[in-house]
C-alpha cells in the first residue's frame, strides 16, 4: 500500500521549540475561535427579511451583505493570511480577532443599510484569523499529532458553520436581527483575550526573512515548487463543489412539498452536519500515521455514496440527513487530509501554503454553488444530484493524478 511521501512531521525546530505541544484547553480554545471565525459569516443568510424589513430595503439588497462577506473573505486569504509565514502568530490571530469583532460590533448597531456593509465587510476580512490559527496549531504540535490538532481545529470550523446559521435565527427570534452580531463581537473578543493568554509566543527563528510584497509574489512558485500543492487544492475545490450544490439548494427542496420546511426547521437539518465534525479529528490522526492519502481515498468514497441517498432523499426526510450527514463526512475527511499534506510540504510557509489551498477551496465552493442552482432551474433535484455525483466524480480522478504524483515522486527520489 503506497503512502504519502509527505507526512506531516514538523521541522526540528517546530519540534524542539514546541514540544510538548498545546494543552488540550488550548487546542479546545482555539477550536472555539476558529468556529467563531467561520461562522460570523453566515450570520446574515437566515436574517434577509428581517435586514430588509429594519433597514428599509428588499429582499434582494440585503442578500447583497452575503457577496459583502464572501468577498471580504477570499480577499482575507489572499492578503492576510501570508503575513502569518512573517509575523508572531499569536499576535496577528488575536489582532485579527479583535479587529472582526468590531466588524460584527458595528453591524450590530448599523443604523442604515451601508453601515452594515460596511461592518459586514470588515468581519469578513478579518475573520481570516481562523486561516491563521490552522496552520499555527500544525507548527505548535509536536511530532505524531499535527493532524490530531488540525482535526479538532477544522471540527470547530465545521461546526461554527452549521450553528452559525441555526443560533442567528434563535437570537433573532429572542431580541431582534442585531443581537446575534452583538453576542458575536462579545464572544470573539473574550475569546481573543482568552487566546492572548494561553498561546505561546511564535518563534522568530523558523520565519523566513522576507518582506510582504515578496511574500504574496512567494505564492505562484509555491504551486510551482510543490506540485501536490496544486493536486490538493484543485482535490479540495471539486470537493467543496460538490457539496456546495446541496448547500446552495436545499432550502429549495425542503421547502416545497412534500416537506414545506419552515427556515427554523431546515437550519435544524443543516445542523445534523454536525457528525462530520467527528471525522475531520479521525482523519487527522490517520495523516499523522501517514495514510493521509489513503484517508482521502475513503473520504472520497463516502462523498460519491452521499449522491444515491440524496436521490432518495427528495421523498423521504431521513434519507435526506442520512445524505447531509454523509456528505459533509466526506468532505471533512478529505479537507483535513488535503490540509495536513499542504502543511507538511514547506513548514516555513504554511501560512502561504495555506492561503493558496483555501482559495481554490472557497473558488470550488462559488463554483458548486453556482452549478447547484443552475441545476435545479432546469431538471430540479434529479440534475442537482446528477451535477453533485459527477463533481465528486470529478475529485476521484483528481486523487488519482494526485497519487500517480506521488508514485513518481517515490520512483525519481
Amino acid at each position: 500500500m503506497a503512502q504519502s511521501p509527505h507526512v506531516n512531521r514538523p521541522s526540528r525546530a517546530d519540534a524542539a521549540t514546541h514540544s510538548p505541544g498545546p494543552s488540550t484547553a488550548t487546542v479546545l480554545v482555539m477550536a472555539v475561535a476558529v468556529g467563531l471565525c467561520a461562522g460570523g459569516n453566515y450570520f446574515n443568510q437566515p436574517l434577509l427579511d428581517s435586514i430588509a424589513g429594519a433597514l428599509s430595503v428588499s429582499p434582494a439588497t440585503a442578500a447583497f451583505t452575503v457577496t459583502v462577506a464572501q468577498v471580504s473573505y477570499a480577499l482575507g486569504l489572499l492578503l492576510l493570511v501570508p503575513l502569518g509565514d512573517l509575523l508572531d502568530r499569536r499576535k496577528l490571530s488575536v489582532g485579527l480577532m479583535l479587529v472582526a469583532a468590531a466588524g460584527q460590533a458595528i453591524s450590530g448597531v448599523a443604523p442604515s443599510f451601508a453601515a452594515l456593509v460596511v461592518g459586514t465587510a470588515v468581519a469578513g476580512l478579518f475573520s481570516v484569523a481562523a486561516q491563521v490559527l490552522v496552520p499555527f496549531g500544525s507548527a505548535l504540535a509536536p511530532p505524531g499529532r499535527s493532524g490530531e490538532i488540525v482535526g479538532t481545529l477544522m471540527s470547530g470550523l465545521l461546526i461554527g458553520i452549521l450553528v452559525a446559521r441555526s443560533l442567528a435565527g434563535l437570537l433573532s427570534d429572542l431580541g431582534g436581527w442585531t443581537t446575534v452580531y452583538r453576542v458575536s463581537a462579545v464572544a470573539m473578543t473574550l475569546v481573543a483575550l482568552a487566546l492572548w493568554r494561553m498561546l505561546p509566543a511564535d518563534d522568530a527563528a523558523t520565519r523566513p526573512r522576507i518582506g510582504y510584497g515578496t511574500a504574496l509574489l512567494s505564492m505562484a512558485p509555491l504551486v510551482a515548487r510543490h506540485p501536490r500543492l496544486a493536486t490538493r487544492a484543485a482535490l479540495g475545490a471539486c470537493a467543496f463543489a460538490s457539496v456546495s450544490t446541496v448547500f446552495a439548494t436545499m432550502a429549495l427542496l425542503l421547502s416545497a412539498p412534500p416537506f414545506e420546511y419552515s427556515d427554523a426547521q431546515i437550519g435544524l437539518v443543516g445542523l445534523s452536519g454536525v457528525a462530520g465534525a467527528v471525522v475531520a479529528t479521525l482523519a487527522g490522526r490517520l495523516a499523522d500515521r501517514g495514510l493521509a492519502q489513503w484517508a482521502t481515498a475513503g473520504a472520497i468514497a463516502v462523498l460519491l455514496l452521499s449522491w444515491p441517498l440524496f436521490g432518495l432523499g427528495a421523498q423521504a426526510i431521513v434519507w435526506f440527513v442520512l445524505a447531509f450527514v454523509t456528505v459533509d463526512t466526506g468532505l471533512q475527511g478529505i479537507h483535513v487530509s488535503n490540509q495536513n499534506i499542504v502543511f507538511a510540504l514547506d513548514p516555513p510557509a504554511r501560512s502561504r501554503m495555506n492561503s493558496v489551498y483555501m482559495t481554490c477551496y472557497f473558488v470550488g465552493a462559488a463554483v458548486g454553488s453556482a452549478v447547484g442552482t443552475s441545476a435545479w432551474r432546469h431538471g430540479g433535484w434529479t440534475s442537482v444530484c446528477i451535477a453533485g455525483a459527477a463533481l465528486a466524480g470529478i475529485t476521484l480522478l483528481v486523487w488519482l493524478a494526485d497519487l500517480a504524483l506521488v508514485r513518481r515522486t517515490r520512483r525519481s527520489g
